[in-house]
């Protein structure tokens, strides 16, 4: 499973990718506005600073005539830009279009099985459900990750699940566990991901051994 890092800050996404762990990077008008620069600029210094790897730039027009206008000017901002849409009917008219010119998308905002169906119908490169405010709701997010897993399966469709909105490490577990493609993740809930406490107890226990015996790697 692939791990999309799901911030707007490009500091935070250099760090994430140091590790290895960045396969991705996912935005949001929310993410981009606490950055306190020009949208464009803030896109394509993320691109630059992980090239290769898709990087969800959301357009902000209602009507599908500008989705369309603002979807051809942030793909053009640099390579790996993916064109994100939200889950309402002019955005599935626009993505139709995009789709068929070429422009790699990500539908967000999919709250059930039935929405991933016609985001995926539209040729939606990613479809984004999001579970964690599901479960807000009283309402097991996970199981509409499985369901679109079995939508995909079905049908044949080339969408990649993107499980949205994941607010811990067991969320990401779970993502694995059903087939999601891609978790988008929290940069300070990725850093969770390598926490447990009897690998701190562990670790603690190890070194105070080594140093009890005096012993050394070089000498």
């Amino acid at each position: 499973m692939k791990f999309f890092v799901d911030t707007a800050n490009v500091k935070a996404i250099k760090e994430i990718d140091e590790l290895g762990l960045c396969d991705g990077v996912t935005t949001n008008p929310s993410l981009a506005a606490k950055e306190g620069k020009g949208f464009k600029q803030n896109v394509q210094e993320i691109c630059a600073a992980v090239p290769g790897v898709p990087v969800s730039a959301e357009v902000v027009a209602l009507d599908a005539e500008g989705m369309i206008k603002e979807a051809r000017e942030v793909s053009s901002w640099a390579a790996n830009v993916v064109v994100k849409v939200p889950m309402i009917p002019e955005g599935v008219k626009a993505m139709r279009v995009m789709h068929a010119e070429g422009i790699k998308t990500n539908c967000t905002l999919i709250f059930s099985a039935v929405q991933a169906l016609l985001a995926c119908k539209a040729g939606a490169t990613y479809i984004s459900p999001f579970i964690g405010r599901l479960d807000d709701l009283g309402v097991l997010g996970m199981e509409l990750i499985e369901e679109c897993r079995t939508i995909i399966d079905n049908y044949g469709f080339e969408s990649e699940i993107i499980t949205a909105s994941v607010r811990h490490p067991l969320h990401v577990a779970q993502a694995a566990l059903v087939g999601a493609d891609i978790a988008t993740i929290p940069p300070g809930a990725i850093k969770k991901l390598f926490s447990h406490p009897l690998t701190d107890r562990g670790m603690d226990a190890f070194m105070k051994d080594w140093e009890k015996a005096g012993l050394k790697i070089f000498e």
